[in-house]
């Protein structure tokens, strides 16, 4: 059955997403068309390439996910010295790191750019915060940007979607008004599951979105003690309001949520037992869903 797929964002957590392709794949569903925010953008990405659940659980579980994080040399030896510097550059990690492997396993598919793809087969949500818009890459890169979107990186345009604000440092377009700064897509929309409907909310074919969270009626208070916690409790809520506003009861119907407890977004030091369990977690909830999903 041919479905299209939409991916939340989370981090690290977007894991237990493997589990849950396992099961669609297992089942005979085929994606046409992809979307995502943030972590969920590279699932996409990835899957928009070519590569199969089984392919994803491979690489992602023999990955050392600290590998992604790319220290600047300074604070190789100075680690106070980040901390001083983060006023200026607006994040601990360069992002470089993450970009060259995207850029390795999707040139394994022979993806480079969005002429690569099929037309129209992915899209990544991201966030200018210069313009303050939300931009939809390959869609806007044209209109806001002067960019053909044949020539944008697919890798880029993943990188700048999980370039989750202080952590990464943002990534600068040069536009028709000047530069732009963007960052992770989950600040304006952590899950686009309305990517793929038309002004008339009408679905091409059936759509399939992955949320890791509970439902909007379900989700947990925050507890929030000190101004850390505050600052990611605000984070969260500014992800979650946008998004609930389009998960009505009836697209509830079409979601696999997936709430991922004791795992934060940036806990990239996980081992291989860790990541088995989200993936387990994935693929419980996907088989929990496919049972009244085909009903």
């Amino acid at each position: 059955m041919n479905i299209d797929g939409v991916f939340s964002g989370g981090g690290v957590k977007a894991l237990a997403f493997i589990g849950a392709l396992e099961v669609l794949d297992e089942n005979g569903y085929r994606f046409q068309r992809v979307a995502g925010t943030s972590a969920g953008a590279i699932v996409a990405c990835l899957i928009a390439s070519g590569y199969q659940a089984k392919d994803l659980k491979k690489i992602l579980v023999e990955l050392s996910l600290e590998k992604l994080i790319d220290t600047p040399f300074p604070e190789k030896f100075l680690p106070f010295y980040k901390w001083l510097l983060l006023y200026f550059r607006m994040g601990l990690f360069k992002g470089n790191r993450l970009e060259n492997l995207l850029e390795k396993w999707l040139e394994q598919k022979g993806v480079h750019t969005f002429a690569d793809l099929p037309h129209g087969s992915l899209k990544v949500i991201c966030s200018d915060l210069t313009l303050g818009k939300m931009v939809v890459i390959p869609d806007d890169l044209h209109r806001l940007y002067g960019i053909d979107p044949d020539t944008f990186s697919v890798a880029k345009a993943a990188r700048i979607s999980a370039g989750l604000p202080y952590f990464f440092m943002p990534v600068k377009l040069h536009g028709k008004k000047g530069k732009s700064l963007l960052v992770d897509g989950g600040v304006l929309s952590n899950f686009p599951i309305w990517l793929f409907e038309n002004e008339q909310g009408k679905r091409r074919r059936p759509i399939l979105g992955m949320q890791l969270s509970d439902p909007p009626d379900q989700l947990p208070e925050q507890k929030i003690k000190n101004s850390i916690q505050m600052f990611h409790a605000l984070f969260r809520t500014m992800k979650k309001a946008h998004d609930a506003r389009y998960i009505s009861e009836s697209t509830s119907r079409d979601v696999i949520f997936i709430p991922v407890k004791g795992v934060e977004t940036t806990d990239f030091s996980m081992n291989a037992d860790q990541k088995e369990k989200l993936m387990s977690i994935g693929k419980e909830k996907a088989k929990q869903f496919l049972d009244r999903w085909k009903k």
